[in-house]
């Protein structure tokens, strides 16, 4: 394998910073150990998962925890733990890899996540020394298992409008926790939770809080739409009286934990997700080659390749972004402890440098399943709405991955919210690039040809980026600080951004590939032009909605007209692009790339 190039891009920096194939970390860049562990992931899948389905759906007593167990034995919930702490100490690259190879094992899927990531990281990353050596081995073997209380019914997306309180007793010995949360993955068999609370009524700060201790009691299991195999349970606190050594960092940091450890866990459910999306368009590829109409199987009918081929490319997209910004971390966690970070800062403050990247991964993550186990239903005809077939139970618990690690309106708020942010604290430079944009508004376009490879679809994304600048740089103009009351303006421009990073990120791959003669180049190349291509009608419109709701007149017509020029590319015939990517899937019988 070649070596790779280390990426220059700080976080959120794509926009305004330009890319290479070369420093580019792609799946086709993973070694022969990684490749062995998400092999192994799926193999469990399909002895100890798969098989069964409908006894983890009916909550079959016990057997979630031994699957658990079970995972814990072959190193996948202490996978990148330190060994100190009982983990493998594997990298955050082959950690997002077993989260995804890990995804398609829908309530299962979700119990591990919810393990591996909210139920352990905050102990393992704001615990004490003592709290680590006490906790972490048996949560890295499965011997603990793990979950985290943050939702109460008047707070979810509002995390610090908590109610539950902890007061300190008078002999200073034990915090007194009363309240409640709901929503509680993993609640029925979890043996240790990170509970959130307000010291004083004020301070909001968290918790460790065995199962058994005095005061803790929850509801029965809900019953939900999907995801039905996953426990989840109302906890209630009545003088829950806790050891004052199980604080968890500090008083009144309480949000400093919630939300760098969201980051996180935001781009593992991207993992997730992805590695659904994959298992989806093998699955919906394998009913399409098998059920016949009209004496012809469906897959050969057009309006079914047309969605096949789409559900391939929007998994690829998801797995192009996914890894991208996997190694960006991997990159940053190993830059902090060359500089001599503590261990337990590094990935945190990885995962805050690229907060930006995991927010939109999230939403694309979470979307692009729902788009394919849809579709999914759809190609099953009136068998996908049978629970006889599993691409009913894969519709179902995706939807939830919409709602889970803050809802996707939060995460696109939270995109470009992060990114003024930063520009307002010299943390990145948007206003140079923005100036430079409205410059070249009143200047006379260039519509010059460059025959060099791929150097249409890199000015179509270098245009995109001018789009997204543009229309932000004008609504911060006009509405100044009045523009976080308008949310629909920051969805749009968020969801520019969103297709952006996609569109680049599944470019520079198809890019990689060619020059390394992948034997599947030629179909990423379709893959990134027909994104490409169907990305700039996505951006126009949602600029379009964008400078409409704050711009009119002479201003208007010059922003539209800017968008216009920004989003134009080249014609691509989307059609036979399509029908060659099916024409693979239907030869390989399953989503062929990695």
């Amino acid at each position: 394998m070649e070596t790779q190039a280390i990426s220059k891009i700080k976080g959120g920096g794509f926009l305004i910073q330009p890319s290479t194939p070369e420093e580019t970390f792609t799946p086709e860049d993973f070694t022969e150990e990684q490749l062995l562990i998400g092999q192994t992931c799926r193999e469990f899948l399909e002895k100890e998962v798969w098989p069964k389905l409908l006894d983890i759906d009916q909550q079959e007593p016990g057997l979630m925890p031994s699957l658990l167990d079970k995972a814990g034995a072959l190193g996948f919930l202490g996978a990148a733990f330190p060994e100190k702490y009982g983990g493998l100490g594997e990298d955050f690259v082959t950690a997002t890899i077993i989260n995804e190879n890990l995804g398609p094992g829908h309530s299962f899927s979700v119990a591990v996540s919810a393990h591996n990531g909210i139920g352990s990281l905050p102990i393992l990353y704001f615990g004490t020394e003592e709290q680590k050596q006490k906790y972490m081995p048996k949560l890295a073997s499965g011997e603990m298992k793990g979950a985290y209380a943050l939702t109460e019914p008047g707070s979810g997306s509002d995390a610090l409008g908590a109610k539950t309180t902890a007061t300190l007793s008078a002999d200073g010995k034990q915090y007194i926790l009363n309240g409640q949360k709901i929503w509680i993955t993993n609640a029925g068999f979890a043996d240790v939770f990170t509970v959130f609370a307000k010291v004083d009524g004020d301070k909001f700060s968290a918790f460790i809080v065995e199962k058994g201790t005095p005061g803790l009691s929850m509801g029965e299991e809900e019953h939900k739409m999907g995801i039905k195999g996953s426990s989840t349970r109302q906890l209630f606190f009545e003088n829950c009286a806790i050891p004052v050594e199980n604080l968890l960092g500090e008083i009144g940091k309480g949000h400093i934990i919630a939300f760098n450890i969201l980051n996180i866990g935001r781009l593992k459910l991207c993992a997730a997700t992805t590695g659904g999306a994959k298992r989806g368009v093998t699955v919906a590829l394998e009913y399409a080659m098998t059920r016949e109409q009209f004496k012809t199987p469906i897959a050969k009918f057009g309006a079914i390749q047309h969605k096949l081929a789409e559900m391939c490319i929007r998994a690829f997209a998801a797995d192009s972004a996914l890894y991208r910004t996997a190694k960006w971390i991997d990159e940053k966690e190993q830059s902090l402890l060359a500089e001599g970070k503590p261990e337990s800062e590094t990935l945190l403050g990885a995962a805050e440098e690229y907060a930006i990247e995991c927010a939109m991964l999230k939403v694309i993550g979470s979307e692009a399943l729902d788009y394919i186990v849809d579709e999914g239903v759809q190609i099953f005809g009136g068998n996908g709405f049978s629970e006889d077939y599993n691409v009913s139970r894969a519709y179902r618990d995706s939807r939830i991955n919409r709602i889970f690690e803050g809802t996707n309106e939060i995460n696109r708020l939270l995109t470009l919210d992060m990114y003024l942010k930063r520009a307002m604290k010299g943390r990145i430079d948007l206003m140079t690039p923005a100036m430079g944009v409205q410059k070249e508004l009143t200047s006379i376009p260039d519509f010059g040809e460059d025959d060099a490879p791929f150097a249409a679809e890199l000015k179509a994304i270098a245009n995109f980026k001018k789009a997204i600048l543009m229309c932000a740089g004008g609504a911060v103009q006009k509405l100044m600080m009045q523009i976080e009351h308008e949310q629909e303006i920051l969805m749009n421009i968020a969801d520019m951004a969103i297709d952006t990073f996609q569109a680049e990120s599944t470019l520079l791959r198809a890019m990689k590939m060619q020059q390394n003669d992948h034997e599947f180049a030629s179909l990423a190349v379709d893959v990134a032009h027909t994104y490409i291509s169907d990305a700039a009608d996505r951006i126009n419109h949602s600029g379009k909605c964008a400078i409409n709701a704050f711009a009119e007149g002479d201003e208007q017509r010059m922003m539209l007209m800017g968008l216009k020029r920004f989003t134009k590319t080249n014609s691509f015939n989307t059609k036979e692009a399509r029908r060659r990517i099916t024409a693979k899937l239907l030869e390989t019988k399953h989503y062929f790339f990695k």
